[in-house]
């Protein structure tokens, strides 16, 4: 008989490879690192392969882990759907609003699953700049916004900090000088701290490729154009990077619209939201 899966265990790994660090994931769960690290070695003992490179710097998934993580990310998901779904009932549309960095395969079968369960409600996903999410919610299309909060006039519901971490193909060489970057196109907030840590190392560095979208950032990095920052969940299988300079988090917001705050249908997409995000530093509504 093949071996059941904890729930704990696989949040355990989840959370380590969102956060980039076993410290800041044991930080956010409550645990100790200790602690932390006996699951996660318990977890590899049940699945019978390493899921996890660990180094000074933090974690990185294995070829293993790559191949659990989406596993690992739906199994949760719909163990707190499941428990959602005997709560109230929910019905109606939804509209949310999502930089398209959180557009993850893993997010858009969670948002499916949602729909599985959940056959009365709709939900609409706009994705797009901070700008386009501000004016998408004064115009009533969404009614939920994660994005930078820069953009947003709104008081966010919480807030969080979020890692980055590089990506660049195999055979980049990241110790040319300058440095060959992949960026997205401006307005985009994240370029300035990703250079301003790259200057504050030292490291020279020049543009070679600009992309409004992730496809095409994406794209650059595995035809070896450059290097470039992205959340982990983007970060494509061999193509995680060390020996560059440390990332900065990056803050993130979600608000809604005003008046729907005792809304069901509402709750449950952001609480969703939040379990998918999981991030190690986050202020939660009271």
């Amino acid at each position: 008989m093949a071996p059941d899966l904890e729930t704990a265990l696989l949040r355990a790994f989840v959370s380590s490879v969102r956060s980039g660090s076993i410290s800041r994931a044991a930080a956010a769960l409550g645990h100790s690192q200790p602690a932390l690290s006996g699951q996660l070695r318990r977890l590899e003992r049940t699945v019978g392969r390493p899921l996890l490179h660990r180094g000074t710097t933090g974690v990185s998934l294995t070829k293993a882990g790559e191949v659990f993580l989406p596993y690992a990310e739906r199994i949760l998901s719909l163990s707190a759907q499941a428990v959602a779904a005997a709560g109230p009932d929910v019905a109606g549309h939804c509209g949310v609003g999502l930089m398209e960095d959180f557009v993850t395969p893993s997010l858009v079968e969670a948002l499916g699953d949602f729909s599985v369960l959940h056959p009365d409600a709709t939900l609409e996903l706009v994705t797009g700049t901070g700008p386009l999410m501000k004016q998408t919610l004064a115009e009533g299309r969404i009614q939920l916004a994660l994005c930078d909060p820069y953009h947003l006039a709104e008081t966010p519901r919480w807030t969080a900090r979020l890692p980055l971490a590089w990506s660049a193909a195999p055979g980049l060489d990241v110790t040319q000088d300058p440095l060959p970057l992949v960026l997205f196109s401006q307005p985009c907030r994240w370029r300035a701290p990703v250079l301003d840590a790259l200057e504050t190392a030292g490291r020279r560095w020049r543009v070679v490729f600009e992309s409004t979208a992730m496809g095409g950032v994406q794209a650059a990095v595995r035809a070896g154009l450059g290097a470039t920052a992205l959340l982990p969940a983007n970060v494509e299988p061999g193509t995680a990077v060390e020996g560059l300079p440390e990332l900065p988090d990056v803050e993130v917001a979600l608000v809604r619209s005003a008046g729907r705050d005792g809304d069901p249908l509402l709750q449950a997409v952001e609480d969703l939201l939040r379990r998918l995000i999981m991030p190690p530093t986050t202020s939660w509504p009271q």
